[in-house]
């Protein structure tokens, strides 16, 4: 039986990803924050499925998780990096602390985890998969958090894949489109805040970004896929023979790729104003 650990399985994306991984046999450890969502998952899993604390920010927590995995099975056949959140606002009066938040949890989070299960997953001849998103090639406006955050995965993948070829160690980024998870709910959450917070100057010269924004919060909900789509592919990069160092997952991802691809700067970014601008 082989051991893998999915962080932020308490919804959407890594619940798939953990739910998936336990119905094809696997033991898997399901990092979450709240011992209620735990309970909830193992209400849908087996008994192979072990919920554990997990803060990424959380050093004390990520030790204690290693030495939970390593005491119990001894090595790791996949980590599968999936805990994150959205921040966003216009950059002009964005709160520093929006900004640490977003890398803290979606940069700093993932390395740390990352560091502290290597040995493991060495030990198992495991891979690693990162979440990351096709908003880490393409970036529209009042994202900037999330864009860097995710742009700086897709960096992370690739030097670290780099650095672990001598051990056959796969680094995989896995990068949705628009998904149907709770993560575009706790955006809104965050903008509405945000905005009452915002000064009446900033709301005048922001009042159509602002609406934008809301604007493509509604298209992620109403054109997004199921995040089972993105449960298969992180399937794939974890046990198939060749896995892909990058998996576009949806229509929108891979579109949005080629644009990034073939399209020179100014056309593209036109095209994204076009759709998600004001």
């Amino acid at each position: 039986m082989r051991s893998f650990l999915v962080t932020g399985a308490s919804t959407g994306i890594g619940e798939a990803c953990a739910l998936r991984l336990d119905r094809l046999g696997h033991r898997v450890y399901a990092g979450v924050r709240k011992e209620s969502d735990g309970r909830r998952l193992k209400d849908q899993a087996t008994d192979r499925l072990v919920p554990v604390m997990l803060d990424v920010t959380d050093e004390a927590q990520v030790d204690a998780a290693a030495k939970q995995i390593g005491d119990e099975a001894g090595s790791l056949h996949g980590l599968v990096n999936n805990a994150g959140i959205a921040r966003g606002g216009p950059l002009e009066y964005l709160p520093l602390e929006e900004w640490r938040d977003q890398l803290e949890v979606n940069v700093i989070g993932q390395v740390a985890v990352t560091k502290a299960m290597l040995p493991l997953i060495r030990r198992g001849g495991g891979r690693i998969v990162f979440i990351g998103s096709i908003g880490g090639k393409i970036a529209s406006m009042m994202t900037g958090p999330y864009n860097a955050s995710k742009f700086a995965i897709e960096g992370i993948g690739e030097a670290l894949r780099h650095e672990l070829r001598p051990w056959g160690i796969g680094v995989s980024v896995v990068e949705p489109g628009a998904i149907k998870t709770p993560i575009w709910d706790k955006g809104r959450e965050t903008a509405d805040r945000l905005v009452d917070q915002l000064s009446p100057q900033a709301l005048e010269l922001y009042a159509a970004h602002i609406a934008g924004v809301r604007k493509g919060i509604e298209m992620q909900e109403r054109n997004g896929i199921s995040p089972d789509k993105v449960a298969t592919a992180v399937e794939h990069a974890l046990l198939s023979a060749r896995p892909r160092t990058r998996y576009p997952v949806g229509v929108d991802a891979r579109v949005e790729a080629l644009l990034v691809r073939f399209l020179p700067d100014r056309l593209r970014e036109a095209i994204v104003r076009r759709v998600a601008g004001p």
